[in-house]
């Protein structure tokens, strides 16, 4: 399975176009791949420099129309003079999901700095081992608080879809919204984690989950003892004047750790402020 996640700030290049086109051109040419994971998807918002009033999820599944399109909507409200609008993440798969699941992440309230809903979009997908779970997400930026409280979300959710493993099949409730769909401990999560590889946060969300196999960061499995690429602010200085920080990840469930086979930022585009990164691992 090769997966990429990009955060593709609604397709907004350091050279301050908005082209998604080049976005889609740019993940098929790093690799054939069997899942795409996006973060900062626009739909309807002209604040947004560049976006104007256009849903990037019908585009981008126009662009993708050979892939199974997975809206994760983070914030969906409506404005008084613009109307509906929404932003947030989106998966393509190539195979159709056994089940999809969204989950809103906590948001406790912080007074002290902006903050938005976040959300991670969960995918259980088919594969020759058995069903894997593929996220993507997109953690809060200013509100270290609430970054941290989005940490412990992402490792009880980890444990509890261990537990879902083994559940009964109940044979009355096929075809029905009570049909057990499987789900189970092999997972990878992706996206955009909002602080570097030194932040506290990365080593806590990989500390033991008790029974349920624990997060591990692919990078470091692919690339022992090898710092992490920068993944953003290589181009765009203008938003990051600090320089270049690495803060967009892949981990996996200690469960498939020793099936990652590579883990690859693309260095070079300029299409986002992000760089896409590509894990490939077998399943």
């Amino acid at each position: 399975m090769v997966v990429i996640t990009w955060n593709i700030q609604w397709g907004r290049g350091a050279d301050g176009r908005v082209d998604l086109e080049r976005i889609v051109d740019t993940a098929r040419e790093m690799a054939d791949f069997d899942v795409l994971c996006l973060q900062e998807v626009a739909d309807n918002y002209p604040g947004l420099e560049g976006a104007g009033t256009s849903c990037q999820y019908a585009e981008l599944a126009k662009l993708l129309p050979l892939h199974c399109a997975i809206e994760g909507v983070a914030v969906d409200r409506y404005t008084p003079g613009i109307g509906h609008q929404r932003f947030g993440n989106m998966m393509f798969t190539r195979e159709a999901p056994i089940q999809v699941l969204r989950h809103q992440l906590p948001w406790p309230a912080d007074a002290t700095e902006p903050s938005m809903p976040r959300q991670l979009t969960e995918a259980v997908l088919p594969s020759p081992g058995g069903p894997v779970r593929v996220m993507t997400t997109h953690l809060e930026y200013y509100a270290a608080g609430q970054r941290a409280a989005q940490i412990e979300f992402l490792r009880e959710l980890q444990a509890e879809a261990s537990r879902h493993r083994d559940l009964p099949r109940y044979e009355d409730q096929m075809g029905k919204p009570f049909e057990t769909r499987q789900r189970g401990s092999r997972a990878i999560v992706c996206g955009d984690f909002n602080c570097g590889s030194a932040d506290p946060m990365i080593a806590r969300l990989q500390q033991p989950l008790g029974d349920a196999p624990a997060w591990r960061d692919a990078w470091a499995i692919a690339h022992p003892g090898e710092p992490h690429p920068m993944t953003l602010g290589l181009y765009d200085r203008q938003q990051w004047p600090d320089g270049p920080q690495s803060f967009d990840f892949f981990f996996v469930s200690a469960d498939l750790a020793d099936r990652v086979k590579r883990v690859e930022v693309n260095p070079a585009t300029q299409y986002s402020d992000h760089q896409p990164v590509l894990l490939e691992i077998d399943t």
